[in-house]
């Protein structure tokens, strides 16, 4: 099968749909070999499409383990005037908001349709709204006639990313579409979607990696001893909301003055204020804190085997892949009762819920579970298993590709059926 994959950034680049996009890719060359090539930005993060001045790497054509990698050059002027634009155009909900914020989005890049439309495909897969190259995909794919998959990790809360009515028409258009939970599944069919276009697939992860990791050496590194620990896995971004995790640990404290957290991921340009919380607590506390950026992807499993459980404010998620990571590793999870993630935690059974935003709230979930230790061995046994029947790349890497292998079926019947023109 010759698949083309359009993502707004990919490998080295890390985040979510990045990494998701990276394991379908690796995994349908090795497991089917198909012929894979990924279409997207020459960006580290998806934050220099609007924001940052870069770094950037070289536009271009690569091999990353067998998959054919074009990256394209991103256009990044005019961003003052593209987020006036948006801001002041969504503020007056003036006619073609929804545009102005996707072209601030990015990434702008010329030539991406017309590159698609000529990839050659059999079949296009692009994830992940809100950026525009998803709408560079639909073109070029109907442009030649190929049909077009799209996996749009819809975050539900975020109304100036998601609350987007050409969002809505451009997955309409499509021949199939991957939603990542229940959740996503029934928020586009209450939004006009045809129910028999969408595929529940979930998220996937490198079981053996995660099963067999060791963090032994991760807390003789920081000089843990046996004191439990808490981590968040997560970018330093707003939209995960890390600030409110940062607030309720001093009420854990209070009760368990020798827990650790250790807060694991990428920098973004939020990273000052994260610095600044965490310097603003008091010594005694700040010395509980372990802070680790831009960690290599192979040393996650090490981390999370080295806690005790997860810890997960964000309510900006489709899925949240650190849930399963973690479950993975045997971890019990604390998740924010919020969008998707309800649909991805079994309450009670894998993990607790708290009250979104809410700092109080998630500290007497951190409370309960450190608390009582036979539970969280239960739970993170549970949650293991969820991840063996469910989340192994290997299931939900075979869940895609039937897709892809009906929408090209389908394809083929349709042009075979097609009357010729010209004759009745």
């Amino acid at each position: 099968m010759k698949i083309l994959h359009v993502v707004q950034a990919y490998h080295p680049a890390v985040g979510g749909s990045e990494w998701l996009m990276r394991n379908f890719s690796e995994h349908l060359v090795s497991r089917y070999g198909d012929e894979v090539t990924v279409f997207t930005s020459n960006v580290y993060k998806p934050e220099a499409f609007w924001r940052t001045k870069g770094p950037f790497m070289p536009p271009g054509i690569e091999r990353i383990n067998g998959v054919t990698v074009r990256r394209f050059e991103v256009f990044t002027g005019l961003k003052l005037l593209r987020r006036l634009l948006a801001q002041g155009s969504r503020r007056l909900n003036l006619p073609y908001n929804d545009w102005l914020r996707t072209i601030q989005n990015g990434p702008i890049v010329f030539g991406m349709s017309k590159a698609i439309a000529n990839s050659g495909a059999e079949v296009v897969f692009a994830t992940a709204f809100p950026f525009l190259h998803m709408y560079y995909a639909l073109a070029g794919a109907r442009r030649a006639g190929i049909p077009i998959v799209f996996l749009g990790s819809i975050h539900a809360a975020d109304k100036w990313g998601y609350d987007r009515k050409m969002m809505y028409r451009a997955i309409q258009q499509v021949d199939a579409y991957i939603a990542l939970t229940t959740f996503e599944r029934d928020y586009l069919i209450q939004r006009g979607v045809r129910a028999d276009k969408i595929t529940v697939i979930g998220g996937g992860v490198d079981a053996d990696a995660f099963v067999n990791a060791d963090g032994a050496e991760v807390r003789k590194r920081y000089g843990w001893g046996n004191g439990p620990a808490v981590i968040v896995l997560a970018r330093q971004s707003e939209l995960k909301r890390l600030d409110i995790l940062l607030q309720a640990m001093p009420k854990v404290w209070v009760v368990y003055p020798n827990v650790h957290l250790l807060m694991a991921g990428a920098r973004t340009s939020y990273s000052p204020q994260i610095d600044q919380m965490i310097n603003a607590l008091p010594p005694e506390q700040r010395a509980q804190v372990t802070v680790i950026n831009d960690f290599p992807e192979d040393e996650k499993p090490n981390l999370l085997a080295a806690c005790d459980l997860l810890a997960h404010p964000s309510g900006n998620e489709s899925f949240g892949i650190a849930l399963i990571e973690a479950w993975a590793c045997g971890l019990p999870v604390i998740g924010a009762r919020v969008g998707a993630i309800p649909s991805v935690v079994d309450e009670g059974l894998d993990g607790l819920l708290c009250s979104y935003l809410d700092p109080d709230s998630m500290a007497q979930a951190i409370l309960e579970l450190l608390a009582n230790p036979s539970r969280r061995i239960r739970m993170g046994e549970a949650g293991r298993r969820k991840v063996l029947e469910n989340y192994t790349w290997e299931i939900v890497t075979g869940r895609l590709r039937a897709v892809y292998t009906e929408v090209i079926s389908c394809y083929h019947e349709q042009v075979a059926t097609a009357p010729v023109k010209g004759h009745s």
